[in-house]
């Protein structure tokens, strides 16, 4: 393409890159992200508004009943609770980062499928997220694990989730031995 004779001519020389915004770099999903705006904002605003993940969801402005738990550095947090100037160099984890990179679900998103634990749906990230976490420090969960998440359902599906979870124990100390 020819250069507008009008214009004046630059040079190499005359290109300065612009300096990277500072910002608060974190993982997500096992990728990176850096945050340059309000240190402020809460990371469920971050999730759902900048990146458009919607898994995670508001349950009330102090994360009543658990729909928006993540892991962080993978402890269950809620979102909602944790704003961005806290998360620096954190790991983050979404109800969309249980799949793997190929889309096969985890096997607890596959048990909550197949015990049907799911009812409206509002809830299941947050049991999800739970869930995940109290299988991380308890390979065998009883029922009184279980019954200390804080997740709150109201289509009545805590049976459901606690056999989900119970199944997908096993599910996974079998994967451990195969």
């Amino acid at each position: 393409m020819a250069q507008d004779p009008a214009a004046p001519a630059i040079h190499e020389t005359d290109i300065t890159p612009a300096s990277v915004r500072p910002g608060i770099d974190l993982q997500i999903n096992g990728e990176h992200f850096r945050h340059t705006g309000d240190p402020q904002m809460p990371l469920l605003w971050y999730l759902r508004d900048v990146l458009r993940l919607d898994g995670t969801k508001y349950g009330g402005e102090h994360g009543e009943g658990g729909a928006d738990l993540v892991l962080v550095d993978g402890k269950a947090t809620s979102a909602i609770g944790v704003p961005m100037g806290k998360l620096a160099d954190k790991q983050v984890v979404t109800v969309e980062g249980l799949a793997d990179a190929k889309g096969v679900l985890h096997p607890l998103q596959q048990a909550f499928i197949d015990e049907d634990a799911i009812g409206c749906g509002y809830c299941t990230p947050g049991w999800l997220i739970a869930s995940m976490d109290l299988l991380n420090r308890r390979k065998d969960p009883s029922d009184s694990d279980i019954d200390t998440l804080p997740n709150l359902c109201r289509c009545g599906c805590q049976t459901r989730v606690r056999s989900a979870i119970k199944r997908a124990a096993a599910s996974m100390k079998q994967g451990a031995k195969a």
